[in-house]
């Protein structure tokens, strides 16, 4: 059954929908299908939080808070870095610039324009082990997915044989924001974009100023 409280919640389609309108006219091809993704949105939450997933919950709440405040992401840097040679050293430290770069993207600059409500946390209220702290920051873009795939990209792009493996991570610590009850799959797939976008152009400037 579909919560109340998660339907009143302006999704992204919503809003953006609502944008095109004023500009466009109701008539515009284009809200009819920001709304219907953003009735998707809701849904792929919702089918998320009724499923019953005992022997993933306890696993899939541990990444997600091994990568609170990027934590997974430092630790992971500070290994390649040891052991990479010259090129984990650089492909570390780009890795934490494009984190640090990224989270003030996402934090100081779209959170606070975008202003989403978190979800309700209908996965929570139903299956415990889920529970974690919901924070008190906006709810779009995701930072944990914002981060998770800037650090991917700038490890990918000087390791390439851990370019797989850290996306694959990056997207398990995404898909655990919206398990976990704290985003809507548009947060991620909007905060992995955001993410690896950023990175990209930190990657442009450090090959220009020719980072160590």
């Amino acid at each position: 059954m579909a919560q109340p409280a998660d339907e009143r919640h302006e999704t992204v389609g919503d809003a953006v929908a609502r944008r095109v309108e004023d500009r466009r006219g109701a008539a515009s091809a284009w809200v009819a299908a920001l709304r219907e993704l953003g009735s998707v949105d809701l849904a792929v939450y919702e089918a998320v939080a009724r499923t019953p997933t005992a022997t993933l919950d306890g696993p899939v709440r541990r990444l997600s808070r091994a990568a609170d405040y990027s934590r997974l992401w430092l630790g992971i840097a500070a290994a390649i870095s040891l052991l990479g040679g010259a090129r984990g050293r650089r492909a570390a430290a780009e890795g934490v610039l494009a984190i640090g770069v990224t989270s003030a993207t996402v934090n100081m600059g779209v959170k606070s324009l975008a202003r989403r409500r978190r979800p309700g946390g209908a996965g929570p209220r139903r299956f415990p082990a889920r529970r974690v702290r919901m924070p008190q920051s906006t709810s779009f873009p995701s930072g944990h997915a914002a981060a998770g795939f800037a650090f991917a990209y700038a490890v990918g792009r000087h390791m390439p044989e851990l370019a797989v493996p850290m996306r694959l991570l990056a997207g398990g610590v995404a898909y655990s924001r919206v398990h976990l009850g704290v985003h809507y799959p548009g947060d991620v797939v909007f905060g992995s974009i955001i993410g690896a976008g950023t990175a990209a152009m930190v990657a442009v400037a450090c090959d220009r100023f020719s980072l160590p």
